[in-house]
């Protein structure tokens, strides 16, 4: 595997939990929104990874080559809404109130979101550490014949 590679691959690490990070920044805004009704409710959504060819997951890893048969990075596949269910209170002085007085909030877990957000920034900034110290062996690399 080239230091080429393993920059790319950090770059769609990076990429990939920017993604994540703003996913949890829009679940963390609509977290105390409201709606008159089931089907106008904000839910959380959460991105979906994906490795990038992987290759030879199901084969003999004696004779691997790592040029060919390791993953390439990672990519977002999409991005999906959780089906937990909606936080449905009674308050029917509430302006969004529907005719039975029902309030409807999104599925978003605070707690849960933050944990995320952590982990996504940690995430983000080992790729990053990855990313420099690939670029500082490709340029001390450069420097050897001097």
């Amino acid at each position: 595997m080239s230091l080429s590679n393993i920059i790319n691959i950090a770059g769609t690490g990076m990429n990939a939990q920017s993604i994540r990070l703003n996913t949890t920044a829009s679940n963390l805004a609509n977290a105390q929104s409201v709606s008159s009704s089931e089907e106008d409710t904000y839910r959380a959504r959460k991105p979906i990874f994906q490795v990038l060819q992987q290759a030879g997951m199901d084969r003999d890893w004696s004779n691997v080559d790592l040029d060919h048969d390791v993953g390439r990075g990672v990519n977002v596949r999409g991005i999906v809404e959780k089906e937990d269910p909606l936080d449905i209170r009674y308050d029917p002085t509430h302006p969004f109130a529907d005719e039975e007085g029902y309030v409807y909030y999104p599925n978003v877990n605070v707690v849960e979101e933050m944990a995320d957000m952590i982990s996504a920034q940690r995430s983000f900034t080992v790729n990053v550490e990855v990313f420099n110290t690939a670029k500082t062996m490709l340029q001390k690399t450069l420097t050897m014949g001097q």
